[in-house]
């Protein structure tokens, strides 16, 4: 008679080997996740800030400045100190720009970083 083929522990070798691959896959998508939320609500402040300086009694501080609130009720305050505000052209009407400038760590808290720059418009209110 041949040896006897001893199959115990092969359930934990397989464990393993599936969750080397699952474990970076699952950690990709949460960071790819965690990037796009950071780019949506800049985006989103960006954009609320400048139709706040578009209306008629405001200038474009005070949507940098809006811009900077709605970014520290949502997210780190360190993705609030880079925001810009200026007056622009759209189509030949007067707009105002807001811009917001973030660095997004790309693999983990100690990995390589994504610049984000991302703006928001709105055409000026007339008097």
């Amino acid at each position: 008679m041949g040896a006897r083929r001893d199959d115990r522990g092969a359930a934990v070798v397989d464990f393993v080997l599936v969750l080397v691959v699952l474990v970076p896959l699952f950690l990709a998508i949460l960071q790819v996740a965690l990037v796009l939320h950071v780019r949506n609500t800049l985006a989103s402040a960006a954009a609320e800030g400048a139709r706040y300086a578009a209306t008629a009694d405001r200038d474009p501080a005070d949507g940098a400045s809006r811009t900077r609130e709605q970014v520290r009720g949502a997210l780190p305050g360190r993705f609030a100190d880079d925001i810009s505000a200026r007056h622009v052209l759209i189509g030949g009407s007067p707009a105002v720009e807001v811009t917001v400038r973030a660095v997004v760590p790309a693999l983990g808290l100690g990995g390589p970083s994504i610049a984000l720059d991302v703006s928001g418009h709105a055409i000026e209110e007339t008097p």
